[in-house]
């Protein structure tokens, strides 16, 4: 197994960056519309969505955004990580096979609150930025380090 470790407040600096990788699938496709109930059939339906701008199937916003959170939990600042704010563009959109890069760099320190501010970009596989924006944590205010847990499986009902 992985290990993941967390970085405090004290350990990262402004210019500090990390890197997240994942492809979308359908099937995380169709569990994030199970999960979130966001069922619109531009991500859904194969035909619908061919009538649309895109001319076929993309993947949701919020899931591409969620790799961002995926990427400040387990990456930088790691485990223990608290959210506290993300502002979000979403630049183009992502399609079924895509593979996201999400790169994160400090770009400010908050000592009142220990919090960080970091430029927030998920790049498809051909460097296009698909979802840029600034997210606001609050890290670990100790080091951990523990094993990478198994990704939840799911089966269809």
């Amino acid at each position: 197994m992985t290990q993941l470790e967390s970085f405090t407040f004290e350990e990262l600096e402004i210019g500090h960056t990390a890197h997240y990788s994942r492809t979308i699938t359908e099937e995380s496709v169709r569990l994030f519309a199970a999960a979130s109930g966001d069922v619109n059939p531009v991500h859904l339906d194969q035909d619908f969505a061919a009538s649309t701008p895109f001319k076929g199937p993309i993947a949701h916003g919020m899931l591409t955004a969620g790799h961002i959170s995926a990427a400040l939990a387990t990456v930088m600042p790691g485990p223990g990580v608290i959210y506290v704010g993300q502002e979000l563009r979403f630049d183009r959109p992502v399609r079924i096979g895509d593979t996201i890069t999400v790169e994160l760099k400090v770009i400010e320190k908050l000592p009142a609150k220990k919090q960080l501010r970091l430029q927030t970009t998920a790049r498809n596989q051909n460097g296009k930025a698909v979802v840029s924006g600034v997210a606001t944590v609050l890290p670990p205010a100790q080091k951990v380090m523990i094993e990478r847990p198994p990704e939840p499986q799911f089966t269809p009902a």
